[in-house]
C-alpha cells in the first residue's frame, strides 16, 4: 500500500526537541510499532507522517509523493495524504447508529474519479483528471459491508455507540478508518483503555487485520509487550532520538545500548557491575561480591578493538553535532540528553556507597531472567528473596549478599521465601556492555 520514508525530520518547540534528526524507513506493508517512555517523541513522530504536525525541518515521503519537504516549502495537508488516524478514545459518534459511524467518512468523499471497484474498495485517481464526484448510497453500503465483515460488527450495524462493549466500539473505530481506503493506518495507543483479556484478544484481531488489509500500520505504544507481539520492526524513541529500529526479537537480544535493554522485556533485565581484563581472546570478570567468570563470545572478543572502532563512530558523532551548531538558525537542545541511568536491583537501596570512578575495564552484564537457571548444581548460592508463581511460569527474585537477580522458571515448580537455592547463568546471549558509554559491546556466555 504505502512505503514511508523520513529524512532528517525535526520538531522543535524553542530549544525542546520533541524529535530530533529522525531517518528513517517504513517499507510497503509492515507493521512498526514507535516505542518510548512519555514524552520521547513517538506521537509527535506520528502525527507529523500523518500531517497533524508540522515538522521544523526535514522531508518525508509517503508512496513516492513528497507530503513535506521544509526546503522547497511543500506540506500537504492531512485530508490530502490519504491516511487513517485511530485514536485512544474511539471518538464515535454517540447520535450516530454503528453504520452512520463507519460511513461518515465516506459521505465527505468528494475526489477526482471517486468510485467503489469490484472488490468494494474505495479508488481514487491519482492524476486528478477524472470528473470529481462523490460515492453512491449504494457505494457507500457495499464498503460499509465490507469492512464490517472484516471487523466482525455485522450483527451490530443498528445499535448506537452507547450500546457496545469497549471492544466492540473500538472494532467500529477501525472499520471507520479502513472504510475510505487509506494507504496508511496510523494507531496511537488504541487498546489502552481496554482491559487485559479484551487487550490480548485485540492484539491478535490487529495481527489479523494487517495480514487481510496488506496496508501500512504504524503503531504508537508505551507498553513493550504491544510493541514485541504486534510489530515487523520496533522503533525505540527517547527524548526525541531513535535508540533502535530493528525487528522485535532484535531490539530484544541485541540491544544497542543500556536503555534498550532495560526498556523491552518483562520481567526486566538483570544488570550486574563488573570489573574485568582482556585474557586472550576471552575477558576475566569479577562481580557479585567477588564471584569470578569468564566472558567469552564465538568469534573471540577484542575489548581494545571494539573501543577503538566506537571511538571513531564518537567523534563522527561529535563532529556532526558541530557542524549542525555552526548552520543558521541553529537552536540549542534544552532538554539534554544525559547517560542513561541504569538500575542494580539490591535489598539495600538507601545506603550510599563509596564514590567509584569508572574506566574501560569496568562493565556491565545484561543477564534475562529466563537465563538465570536454578539447579543443585549452579556455581552461585542465593536466596529465595520472594516468589511470584503464575502457573505455566514462577517469577522469582533471589538475593545474593545484597544484590539482587530476577529469574523465570518455567513449570509448575514452588519455591518458598527463604529457601536457598543454587543457580547459574546460562545461554549464550548474555550481553556485555561498556560501563563508560552505556552501549552493547558484545553477546556471548558466562562461564563461573
Amino acid at each position: 500500500m504505502a512505503r514511508i520514508e523520513l529524512t532528517h525530520v525535526t520538531k522543535r518547540w524553542n530549544g525542546f526537541y520533541a524529535v530530533e534528526d529522525l531517518s528513517m524507513v517504513i517499507e510497503d506493508n509492515a507493521f512498526v510499532t514507535l516505542l518510548g517512555p512519555s514524552g520521547c517523541g513517538k506521537t509527535t513522530t506520528l502525527r507529523m507522517i500523518a500531517g497533524l504536525e508540522t515538522p521544523t525541518t526535514g522531508k518525508i515521503t509517503i508512496d513516492d509523493m513528497v507530503v513535506f519537504d521544509s526546503d522547497n516549502g511543500i506540506n500537504i495537508p492531512a485530508n490530502k495524504r490519504r491516511v487513517g488516524f485511530l485514536f485512544q478514545n474511539y471518538a464515535l459518534w454517540p447520535n450516530m447508529t454503528v453504520f452512520q459511524n463507519i460511513a461518515f467518512g465516506l459521505g465527505n468523499i468528494k475526489e477526482s474519479g471517486a468510485h467503489v471497484n469490484d472488490k468494494d474498495e474505495v479508488e481514487i485517481d491519482p492524476t486528478g483528471k477524472s470528473p470529481v464526484r462523490k460515492l453512491t448510497k449504494n457505494e457507500i453500503k457495499r464498503v460499509v459491508d465490507r469492512v464490517s465483515a472484516i471487523v466482525k460488527i455485522k450483527p451490530f450495524m443498528d445499535r448506537y455507540p452507547s450500546e457496545l462493549s469497549g471492544g466492540q466500539q473500538q472494532r467500529v473505530a477501525i472499520a471507520r478508518t479502513l472504510a475510505p481506503g487509506p494507504r496508511v493506518l496510523f494507531m496511537d495507543e488504541p487498546l489502552s483503555n481496554l482491559d487485559a483479556k479484551l487487550r490480548l484478544e485485540m492484539r491478535s484481531e490487529l495481527q489479523r487485520l494487517h495480514l487481510s488489509t496488506g496496508s501500512t500500520f504504524v503503531y504508537v505504544t508505551h507498553d513493550q509487550m504491544e510493541a514485541m507481539t504486534l510489530a515487523t520492526r520496533i522503533c525505540l524513541i527517547d527524548n526525541g532520538l531513535l535508540q533502535q529500529y530493528e525487528e522485535p526479537l532484535t531490539v530484544y537480544n541485541r540491544p544497542n545500548n543500556l536503555f534498550v535493554a532495560d526498556f523491552v522485556g518483562n520481567p526486566a533485565i538483570n544488570f550486574i557491575e563488573a570489573s574485568g581484563t582482556q585474557n586472550g581472546d576471552k575477558l576475566n570478570l569479577e562481580f557479585l561480591n567477588g564471584t569470578k567468570g569468564t566472558f567469552s563470545t564465538q568469534g573471540g572478543l577484542d575489548i581494545d578493538a571494539w573501543y577503538a572502532e566506537d571511538d571513531k563512530k564518537e567523534a563522527a558523532r561529535k563532529a556532526k553535532a558541530e557542524e549542525a551548531a555552526r548552520k543558521p538558525g541553529y537552536v540549542e537542545k534544552t532538554n539534554k540528553d544525559h547517560p542513561f541511568p541504569y538500575h542494580i536491583a539490591k535489598i539495600d537501596e538507601i545506603t550510599a556507597e563509596a564514590a567509584h570512578t569508572v574506566t574501560r575495564n569496568d562493565y556491565i552484564i545484561g543477564v534475562r531472567p529466563e537465563f538465570i537457571h536454578i539447579s543443585e548444581n549452579g556455581p552461585i548460592e542465593g536466596e529465595v528473596f520472594s516468589a511470584m508463581p503464575t502457573g505455566m511460569e514462577t517469577t522469582l527474585k533471589i538475593s545474593i549478599g545484597n544484590f539482587l537477580l530476577t529469574a523465570v522458571v518455567f513449570g509448575g515448580m514452588t519455591y518458598k521465601i527463604g529457601e536457598k537455592v543454587r543457580l547459574g547463568i546460562g545461554g549464550d546471549n548474555i550481553m556485555l556492555f561498556s560501563r563508560e558509554n552505556g552501549r552493547r559491546i558484545a553477546n556471548g556466555s558466562v562461564t563461573i
